[in-house]
């Protein structure tokens, strides 16, 4: 292994950027670290987050990316000043374990390990939003590569399913 990439143990989810020359990583720390993809040398670790982090994402432009936490939140990081998170998400009930931008970058989505789904603008500067509300463990989420779906992954005993979300234009 690498020496730089023996750090990287405890880390349990990585995000590739766009371009393919950075790696997101994070895990068992409330750190996430950004690694250059070639050599493995540690760039930067983010600060912020109070506990494990369970999920991260770039933005298609990438310059943003987000990571979720188990402290209920979701940072949002630009690649050109990593001294501190530009937006901070909050979730309702507990850990963010999923995120997702849309392929133009327009929306982030981010998920709760249960019952909530949060769609953000990203356009809005993270001010509009639209929240889910169901019932169920949520696996993961994911956007249709035409941007006209959600679909959200429910892991439930009784009530499993693979939700779909549609989304509404406005021609105006």
């Amino acid at each position: 292994m690498v020496p730089h990439l023996q750090q990287l143990a405890s880390f349990r989810h990585t995000s590739l950027s766009p371009d393919r020359k950075l790696v997101l990583a994070v895990g068992d720390h409330p750190d996430a670290l950004l690694v250059d993809a070639n050599s493995g040398e540690t760039l930067h670790a983010m600060k912020g987050h109070h506990d494990y982090s369970f999920a991260s994402a770039w933005s298609p432009d990438g310059r943003t990316f987000a990571t979720g936490n188990q402290d209920k939140t979701c940072r949002v990081w630009d690649v050109r000043n990593l001294s501190k998170a530009i937006h901070v998400l909050k979730g309702n009930l507990g850990a963010i374990r999923s995120i997702r931008f849309t392929s133009d970058g327009q929306f982030l989505a981010m998920a709760e390990h249960a019952d909530f789904v949060q769609i953000f603008d990203a356009r809005s500067d993270y001010t509009k939003r639209q929240e889910l509300d169901f019932f169920g463990e949520i696996s993961g989420i994911s956007f249709s590569p035409d941007m006209d779906a959600l679909f959200v992954g429910v892991w439930d005993r009784t009530y499993g399913s693979l939700l779909q979300y549609g989304r509404l234009h406005n021609n105006n």
